[in-house]
């Protein structure tokens, strides 16, 4: 019993400290209004951590949602939609004690959209190294 008490406590620091990593989308706001054609700045940022990571690169991808209301875009752990950037994420510590990176990244013409307009969902992948390991994590935050 003892054993099983000391496995759910490693487990559970485990799951603290990657949850302490996560990393959120600083801009664009939700419910920004982002115009096709045009050059968008995405900051990406991470809190910061006692346990180190290796980072080994994030995906931008903006992706049309259906125009209904009450219709839920599809998770980015699914479909992406139109990539806007994939490459190296090397955040630095900024004032306040933050840590981020800004991307400029070109919104693509209304034709890769179908022409449509209404609501969309920006999301970013990032995959680190976490741990002695290290262990591989993959996630994914959205702006609306």
């Amino acid at each position: 019993m003892k054993f099983i008490l000391n496995i759910l406590g490693i487990s559970s620091l485990y799951i603290a400290t990657v949850w302490a990593q996560r990393s959120f989308n600083g801009s664009p706001a939700p419910s920004a209004t982002i115009d096709f054609g045009s050059q968008l700045t995405v900051q990406v940022v991470r809190p910061n951590s006692i346990e180190g990571g290796i980072e080994v690169g994030i995906a931008i991808a903006l992706l049309g949602c259906p125009t209904n209301q009450e219709a839920v875009c599809p998770s980015p752990t699914g479909q992406l939609g139109e990539i806007l950037f994939t490459g190296q994420f090397a955040p630095t510590s900024q004032a306040m004690a933050q840590i981020y990176e800004n991307f400029t990244v070109a919104v693509p013409p209304a034709a890769n959209f179908d022409g449509a307009t209404g609501r969309a969902q920006l999301a970013v992948v990032r995959l680190y190294l976490i741990g002695a390991g290290p262990a591989p994590n993959l996630e994914s935050s959205t702006s609306r």
